[in-house]
């Protein structure tokens, strides 16, 4: 290999090939502690869990943790203690194939049964003698520790897979970071939300969980007289958490990140795929290129297919949690203000949210051969043990400054006038079409929601982009969207919270429904038993 084609790793990129190297893969449980669910209860199982996942969506790495919960809250509705629940827990995520059969075990079970015994010890001690809205906090605060832990247990490999990877754009980043007037320690956790948001892109329950176990340790490592010690100071760790993640700071953080984050997904793509070979890749310049423009071509075709499954997905949300609601209430609202419906209103609201979700998501395009260059070029300064790239100091003021407040005053009322001018057109458009107010509503409404998600599909397309640059007529557009994005946020966010469908199926279907996955499950197992006699 000629000298100038050679590549120094740096001591970060050398401690994460140690890290990843290290990590062992999880013990298959014996033939005797396996768990093994019946394959009939599974697939009804599998069939509940889909649709009621329709109703609330979720990034994919995030149910199986909103499941846990799930389950959890309705075990301890019935059983405050938690005693023997672990094994429900785990047989329930087996009927959902979230694990494959027979892959967890007795060990397992302990291990979950253990933590679950800490939650209620820490739930008691909590929250006695506090008030309602305190309780609900704490005990939230509570079940989002317990939930992550367990999914981290269950799931090992992955768990410090994304622990090492995470670590190390965090330590890789972190010194091209000043904030005026803030102490490094404080920009250091700022920064981890930051990273744990974008890379991670962890909810909040897993922004907390990760918050802690970095200061403090997981439930399992704590012993049952130190729980008892660390619940007195616990809802002012708590609070000090949630507050490191709604500071300010966190999001010009998160936007920096969000700019630096395509050259790391890449490399961590090529640490999945090519760990036995990793360092022969890492070191070369001419295998890492030819490995890069392979991976970025492959990542860049699977583009496609992501955005046309988070669009299903997405217009299935809508359609199940908004537009069904609003479209049953169109026809009888109509009738009773106004006496009359206008079909021609009720077939373009049915049918206009679909065509506009698929008009909005046909013009994306995926990066080209320069990003992919780009990336190779910042992914050599990553890796690489010169220093010069981590000097390269991104620096933030503590405040931004408006040189010109009465400018930014005009741009203000000129942008509140957007709102005015997009719903005005709106409007004369609809009462063209002999809208009623109901049907316009209800049209804002969908037309709303559907951009607002669209947008946040398109952003898919940009996690590979180095650079993203803006076109001509992209200041038209925004003119004219940002405030059916904005009003598309707010009804997503705030009207999300009365999902009704949630309701339905967390507090009317779910509960005698594994009720009877139980008896069916105890049925088969009986039989089975007595057919082995036979035998």
């Amino acid at each position: 290999m000629a000298e100038d084609n050679k590549i120094a790793l740096s001591e970060y990129t050398q401690a994460l090939l140690s890290a990843l190297n290290s990590i062992k893969s999880k013990t298959r449980p014996d033939d005797v502690s396996a768990l093994s669910v019946s394959q009939t209860v599974s697939f009804f199982a599998l069939v509940y869990e889909k649709v009621r996942n329709a109703v609330e969506f979720r990034e994919d790495h995030l149910i199986l943790r909103a499941a846990i919960e799930r389950i959890l809250r309705r075990r301890f509705s019935l059983n405050p203690d938690g005693r023997g629940e672990a094994e429900n827990l785990l047989r329930e995520l087996l009927w959902a194939r979230y694990f494959d059969n027979a892959t967890l075990g007795g060990e397992d079970v302990i291990k979950s049964q253990e933590l679950i015994d800490k939650y209620t010890i820490l739930k008691k001690q909590l929250v006695s003698g506090r008030d309602s809205e305190m309780q609900i906090y704490l005990n939230q605060f509570l079940i989002d520790l317990l939930t992550c832990e367990i999914e981290e247990n269950l799931k090992p490999e992955s768990a410090q897979t994304h622990a090492n990877f995470t670590f190390y754009i965090y330590q890789v980043l972190r010194k091209k970071i000043k904030i005026e007037g803030l102490k490094e320690d404080q920009k250091d956790a700022y920064f981890l939300v930051a990273v744990e948001k974008i890379y991670g892109k962890s909810d909040r329950s897993y922004l907390r969980y990760h918050l802690f176990i970095t200061f403090y340790k997981t439930l399992a490592n704590y012993s049952t007289d130190e729980i008892k010690k660390l619940s007195t100071s616990l809802p002012s760790i708590f609070k000090k958490i949630d507050d490191m993640i709604a500071n300010p700071y966190v999001d010009n953080l998160t936007k920096f990140t969000r700019k630096q984050l395509p050259p790391f997904l890449v490399l961590f793509e090529l640490f999945k795929n090519k760990l036995q070979d990793i360092a022969g890749i890492l070191t070369d310049k001419e295998k890492l290129w030819s490995e890069v423009d392979q991976t970025c071509r492959d990542k860049y075709q699977q583009l496609g297919v992501r955005i046309r499954n988070l669009a299903i997905r997405s217009f299935i949300y809508i359609l199940l949690t908004k537009m069904l609601f609003a479209l049953i209430l169109e026809f009888p609202l109509s009738l009773y203000i106004y006496g009359d419906v206008n079909s021609t209103s009720i077939i373009i609201n049915s049918i206009f949210p679909a065509i506009l979700m698929a008009v909005i998501l046909a013009f994306f395009r995926v990066p080209g051969e320069e990003n992919t260059k780009k990336i190779y070029q910042r992914m050599v300064e990553i890796i690489d043990e010169d220093k010069s790239f981590e000097t390269q100091v991104a620096f933030m003021p503590k405040k931004p400054r408006y040189r010109r407040p009465l400018l930014i005053f005009g741009f203000t009322i000129f942008y509140s006038l957007t709102f005015f001018v997009t719903l005005s057109l709106i409007y004369e458009a609809l009462l063209y079409l002999n809208f009623n107010l109901v049907s316009q509503i209800i049209f804002i409404f969908f037309v709303s929601v559907v951009t607002f998600f669209s947008y946040r599909i398109r952003q898919v397309t940009k996690e590979l982009r180095l650079e993203d640059k803006q076109g001509v007529l992209t200041p038209i557009v925004d003119f004219f969207f940002m405030p059916i994005l904005s009003l598309g946020k707010f009804f997503s966010q705030e009207i999300a919270k009365l999902n009704f469908f949630i309701f339905i199926f967390d507090f009317i279907i779910e509960a005698p429904f594994k009720l009877l996955f139980e008896v069916v499950e105890e049925w088969i197992s009986f039989v089975r038993k007595r057919k082995e006699e036979i035998i």
